[in-house]
């Protein structure tokens, strides 16, 4: 514990960024790295307290203020605050906008909202209103109205946003992005992503096993209605992320178009009837999403993107990571790539040698140290990237023009599954600015 606090304090910055404004500083300490970030959560659920666990191993942050209306989730909170030995920060949990109360705080920098995906944008953008570096789970927003709102509220403000993606900070994942950078795969021509996971346990639980909404716990309160109501790609972001960061999405290249198909929805009926029976009240219910949702996104620079939503029906867990280019592809599944002149002819390599010779520097340094920060290392270098940026108060390595894009992909997958796959633009949230902006330098050794 104490080598990795150490290690945290000595860290320089990080995320640094090209944006559109100049630094601006709202609070005691953005733009001063030097001093402790004052920190709140928003929302300290699961997530939230993960998020929480990792600034509490840092010696440059201050939990100021947490906020959640479930006292249970208060009571760890503010046990894990206790327990590691710092002062009890200001509690709201009055309503559902007690946040409000929060961001008016002036002992708040920085905040973390990790709430159900509804209360998302609405809060991030009262965060970046109120100066704070704002930290946003995913998905960032649920329509296109959302997207803009976080754009616009950023470039009104000048307040940063960071999307809390951390599969962007997955070791293999970052290993490829080496790999894509030193052009290894030569010119990118298509990629593969999704998240295809088993949720049927976490969209149902309760008594018999099969409820949600009032009658459920944590996620299964409200998740579960977007798959009762919603038939599009409701949870995009970590296979899109990745793939983004590779194709320079924003940043030289952008998102022009998508495609989106939906399967019938069978797989969360069958799992109520297997739990509660085929009387259960949920049993009656029709679940509009569709169990695989397909989604095919073309480029700028002529690259596609499939993008697959695969929670309802039973299956192992993957991103279905694919990533191809004029000279070879490595594939996530079964680990393995391709590279012409250097692998066997018509032959699968074993990705794992190719991961070692192109681990990131992040990896290379730290990867001992984060191993133990939750999703295998990722959520310490997400947590870091924040926390440095937010000091810096500079652009983060992914921001609000990440967020709205990235997380589009939901509205516009809905339109074009209602109307038979009937191709959707994606809005130009750079308006034009993807031209000019540069691509984030993720490899760079000076974190």
């Amino acid at each position: 514990m104490g080598s990795r606090r150490d290690f945290v304090k000595r860290t320089a910055a990080v995320g640094a960024g090209l944006s559109i404004f100049p630094n601006l500083s709202f609070g005691s300490v953005l733009g001063d790295a030097s001093q402790k970030l004052k920190m709140a959560f928003i929302g300290v659920g699961y997530r939230g307290c993960s998020h929480l666990n990792n600034a509490l191993l840092r010696k440059d942050t201050e939990i100021t203020a947490i906020c959640d209306t479930d006292p249970a989730r208060i009571k760890v909170a503010l046990k894990m605050i206790a327990d590691a030995g710092l002062k009890k920060p200001k509690v709201f949990d009055k309503s559902e906008l007690d946040y409000k109360n929060l961001l008016a705080s002036k002992d708040v920098d920085a905040v973390i909202i990790a709430t159900p995906w509804l209360w998302h944008t609405r809060m991030a953008v009262d965060a970046m209103r109120a100066g704070k570096y704002t930290g946003l789970e995913v998905s960032a927003a649920n329509t296109l109205e959302e997207c803009w709102d976080l754009v616009n509220t950023h470039e009104e403000t000048g307040t940063h946003l960071m999307i809390l993606e951390n599969v962007n900070y997955r070791r293999d994942v970052l290993a490829v992005l080496n790999m894509v950078k030193q052009n290894v795969f030569g010119e990118l021509v298509h990629f593969r992503c999704g998240y295809q996971h088993d949720l049927r346990g976490v969209k149902f639980n309760g008594t018999s096993g099969a409820e949600f909404g009032e009658k459920g716990t944590s996620e299964a309160k409200w998740r579960t209605q977007h798959s009762l109501l919603r038939n599009a790609d409701v949870y995009p972001t970590h296979g899109v992320g990745p793939i983004a960061a590779m194709c320079d999405i924003n940043r030289g290249n952008r998102f022009m178009s998508l495609t989106s198909h939906a399967s019938k929805g069978i797989g969360l009926h069958n799992y109520v009837v297997d739990k509660g029976g085929k009387d259960h009240p949920n049993a009656k219910l029709k679940f509009k999403q569709g169990d695989v949702i397909t989604t095919t996104v073309e480029t700028t620079n002529g690259e596609t993107i499939i993008i697959t939503h695969d929670c309802n029906l039973p299956r192992p867990y993957s991103l279905g990571f694919r990533v191809q280019g004029a000279n070879g592809l490595w594939e996530v599944d079964g680990s393995r790539m391709y590279i012409e002149g250097t692998s066997k002819p018509h032959q699968w390599d074993k990705a794992d040698e190719w991961l070692e010779k192109y681990d990131h520097p992040l990896w290379k340094k730290y990867g001992k140290l984060a191993t133990g920060a939750g999703h295998g290392g990722m959520d310490f270098f997400v947590m870091n990237s924040f926390v440095e940026s937010a000091k810096e108060n500079i652009a983060p390595p992914m921001d609000a023009y990440d967020a709205a894009a990235w997380s589009a992909i939901t509205p516009l997958s809905e339109a074009s599954i209602e109307n038979n796959g009937e191709p959707q633009d994606f809005p130009d949230f750079t308006r034009g600015m993807w031209l000019k902006r540069k691509p984030y330098n993720w490899i760079k050794d000076t974190y």
